[in-house]
């Protein structure tokens, strides 16, 4: 993740987007991934978060470009401001800026990384363990996706 702000603005291989708003890059054929970006949708009045699904081809970019497996990736990113966070920084700062009692989760932080890490990794080994259906398309009731889904 030691790239520079904005870094993949330079790279070729990634397809120009619109960086103006956090984007989180999430695993569409997990369930658990899927139901959180959802729950990002939902929740996400303001549409802070736009999200694409790693399937994507700006997904696969983006992880070749932060040296995520695109095959298999065992992180979601958050690209805000130009810089990717991930694991548990990533999700920190996703529920930081979502309502409460989302917001409340972000007091997290006060774990060390390694922990909250090792945390994130337990679970994103399982992570399609859990039941459900893959990343659908619709959007929740109520949610508009246009400009709020990028792929």
């Amino acid at each position: 993740m030691g790239r520079g702000p904005y870094s993949y603005r330079e790279d070729l291989a990634v397809p120009a987007f619109p960086d103006d708003r956090p984007l989180v890059l999430f695993d569409g054929d997990c369930a658990l991934c899927s139901g959180s970006a959802r729950k990002i949708l939902k929740t996400d009045g303001a549409g802070v978060f736009r999200l694409a699904p790693t399937q994507s081809a700006l997904g696969q970019s983006l992880l070749t470009h932060y040296g995520v497996d695109p095959q298999d990736p065992a992180t979601m990113l958050l690209i805000q401001d130009g810089v990717a966070r991930e694991r548990s920084d990533a999700v920190l700062a996703i529920v930081a800026q979502l309502p409460a009692p989302y917001r409340w989760a972000s007091v997290g932080r006060i774990a060390p990384r390694f922990i909250r890490d090792r945390l994130y990794d337990f679970i994103a080994r399982r992570r399609r363990r859990f039941p459900g259906a893959t990343w659908c398309a619709l959007p929740p009731a109520g949610v508009d996706l246009k400009d709020r889904v990028l792929g």
